[in-house]
């Protein structure tokens, strides 16, 4: 069944993890097209001071007090949603945390919370909105856009819980994807997967060197994400990386494990720690909020304002016919690899 898609202005859009980051500039870019916004996260203060920006714009937001890791939380957003707007076209999977630290320096219980928020969240939200949608009447399309991760793809040495959460994420959002599918509801299930992002995610990560953490270049403005989100929003896609790093890591962990292992050991051990002392390990957001309502932490060195890649690949004319040739590159691969063979 073909899935049509609203255009943002006429949408009712649920966006969790919606006070920080990646979430919190997306509720701000969807408000200004005219989308109405149900926000979702765990601090309640934030959130009301969020929504009231949003109204004091003209824009329609209601908040939601909410943990992602309690599927009964997540009912409630959608129940507020219905109450409130009658209903919801796009729900927004966005909540997340990462922890650093080596795979044998991370206690269990730290990295089952992280899988509590990371994983469980996105099926907490993915299922309660397949479910609204499967209730609709005359339904003819709404999205559900899942945040993945180039570690969706790629291992990332000193981030393993992360890292895992987000090939879960992947491996649960492709096969829904097909449940859906087959079930005939339109609903189109996309797979954010950024690179490094200018947002609060290294100030709320639990830290367990001995050292501040950070993220390795390049490292991308949070509008650039945020444009990728509403996009999946308007136009049914499988998957969208964001950066052109995210789509390079992907590839090279994909056709070359052994090559990318060995850059992986010194760009990510080292890349991923400064030389300052670190923080107190209980200033983190694993298990309680903290920082909320910043877009950006301000990372060192040269932040990507623009990204080449998402330029072309969110232009969907641009994207078929690169997807095309493509398409013909290979065959006739195939075609002189078979006449070599036959030869």
């Amino acid at each position: 069944m073909k899935c049509t898609l609203k255009p943002i202005g006429e949408q009712t859009i649920v966006i969790t993890g919606a006070t920080s980051g990646i979430g919190l500039v997306t509720a701000r870019k969807a408000a200004k097209k005219g989308a109405k916004l149900v926000l979702v996260a765990r601090n309640d203060t934030a959130l009301e001071a969020l929504c009231e920006e949003i109204r004091q714009h003209g824009g329609l937001a209601v908040a939601v007090a909410a943990d992602v890791s309690r599927y009964e939380d997540v009912q409630r957003a959608a129940a507020k949603a219905v109450e409130t707007f009658g209903g919801f076209d796009t729900w927004i999977n966005n909540a997340g945390v990462t922890i650093f630290g080596s795979a044998l320096s991370v206690p269990l219980d730290d990295q089952r919370r992280l899988f509590d928020t990371n994983y469980w969240g996105v099926v907490h939200g993915s299922l309660v909105a397949s479910e609204h949608f499967r209730r609709k009447s005359d339904f003819r399309g709404g999205a559900i856009i899942n945040m993945g991760s180039e570690a969706s793809d790629a291992p990332v040495p000193l981030q393993s819980a992360y890292a895992a959460s987000k090939h879960a994420i992947k491996g649960f959002t492709d096969s829904l994807r097909i449940e859906l599918e087959a079930d005939n509801v339109p609903v189109s299930v996309t797979l954010v997967k950024p690179a490094a992002v200018d947002t609060m995610f290294v100030m709320h990560a639990k830290n367990y060197m001995n050292v501040e953490a950070k993220l390795p270049p390049p490292i991308y403005d949070p509008d650039i994400v945020a444009d990728a989100i509403l996009f999946a929003a308007e136009h049914a896609r499988r998957t969208l990386f964001v950066g052109g790093a995210a789509k390079l890591a992907s590839s090279g962990a994909y056709h070359a494990p052994r090559l990318f292992d060995r850059l992986a050991t010194s760009l990510f051990s080292r890349g991923q720690r400064t030389m300052r002392p670190a923080r107190p390990r209980d200033d983190n957001a694993l298990y309680e909020p903290t920082r909320p309502l910043h877009e950006r932490e301000g990372m060192d060195g040269v932040v990507l304002r623009s990204c080449a890649y998402n330029a072309v690949m969110q232009r969907p004319r641009v994207a078929g016919a690169l997807a095309l040739t493509a398409a013909a590159l290979v065959v006739a691969a195939l075609a002189r690899a078979r006449r070599g063979v036959a030869s």
